[in-house]
């Protein structure tokens, strides 16, 4: 089969597009034909070797954490899916290949595209995971830094969703989007603590940080100089501050219900990824310098 590998650890150059073994489905393992895969900085990260910690790196390795695609083989033992199936979820093997073995997956409903079912599952379950930590509630205020991205995106609507006032700094270019999605929007950069204030006057009670651009700080000082409340997911200097940075340790119970939920909120339009652009499998390369520059309006792609 057709997959895109890396033999070290080094920037976008490493990928090859290669021919090799299709993966055999064990006991209770699944594969599947990939129909979209999703591309996420974290794919980068590990792609460098930056994040051995929370996925340790057997190379060569295939990268990709989540697909879109049809159930093509079975594994002994496999009851809760068969062959023909349409799924969505999360690979065992990589995701930008012809065939992957699946990990935990969802059916994926009839009136979502591939490459929207492919957007879900990393953001889904980072978004969800944050905002548990968090334990944000209906009443309640959050701010989130990095709104507009495809994590802040959607725990802008699930927290919307469940009766929370969202508060998202952005560039302005994405302020309009920011509204259509329940949120009010401000501009990031200088002055951003007072932006803040002035559009939640009732306060702030917890803050996402998506963006990891040296707001903890001021976050900390929008909650009355409390970290407890503060989560971010891209400043890796966190702890010098106090707070949490979250990357991964859902349960797969819980993962599995994150899949199945934000599958149903996206069939019925409440959950939505913006799609930036769709990129060939030998294209990945490319993608990658796009996801690693950081200036992507949406979601990026790879269709197999």
């Amino acid at each position: 089969m057709e997959a895109i590998v890396y033999e070290t650890f080094g920037g976008p150059e490493v990928l090859r597009h290669s021919r090799v073994r299709k993966p055999e489905p064990g006991p209770g393992q699944v594969r599947v034909k990939v129909m979209a895969a999703g591309v996420n900085p974290v794919d980068y990260k590990i792609r460098y070797g930056w994040m051995d910690e929370f996925y340790p790196t057997t190379l060569p390795a295939v990268p990709g954490l989540e697909f879109a695609g049809v159930v093509d083989a079975v594994g002994e033992g496999v009851t809760h899916t068969e062959a023909g199936a349409e799924v969505f979820g999360w690979t065992t093997t990589g995701a930008y290949a012809e065939y992957a073995l699946a990990g935990h997956i969802a059916a994926k409903p009839a009136g979502l595209s591939w490459e929207r079912a492919a957007s879900l599952p990393v953001a889904g379950e980072t978004a969800q995971r944050v905002l548990d930590l968090l334990r944000v509630k209906s009443g309640e205020t959050l701010l989130v830094h990095g709104a507009a991205g495809v994590v802040g995106s959607v725990a802008v609507q699930l927290a919307v969703a469940a009766g929370v006032t969202v508060v998202g700094t952005a560039s302005e270019a994405n302020h309009e989007h920011l509204r259509a999605l329940g949120a009010t929007p401000v501009r990031y950069g200088d002055g951003v603590a007072e932006r803040v204030r002035a559009a939640a006057p009732q306060g702030v009670d917890a803050v996402l940080d998506a963006a990891g651009q040296g707001v903890l700080p001021l976050s900390i000082e929008l909650l009355g100089g409390s970290a407890e409340r503060v989560v971010t997911i891209a400043d890796p200097n966190a702890a010098d501050h106090g707070v949490v940075f979250s990357a991964g340790g859902t349960e797969p119970a819980a993962v599995r219900a994150g899949l199945a939920k934000h599958a149903r909120l996206a069939a019925e339009g409440l959950l939505d990824v913006r799609i930036a652009e769709v990129f060939p499998l030998a294209d990945a390369a490319k993608a990658h310098e796009v996801s690693e520059a950081g200036h992507a309006r949406g979601k990026l792609i790879i269709r197999p």
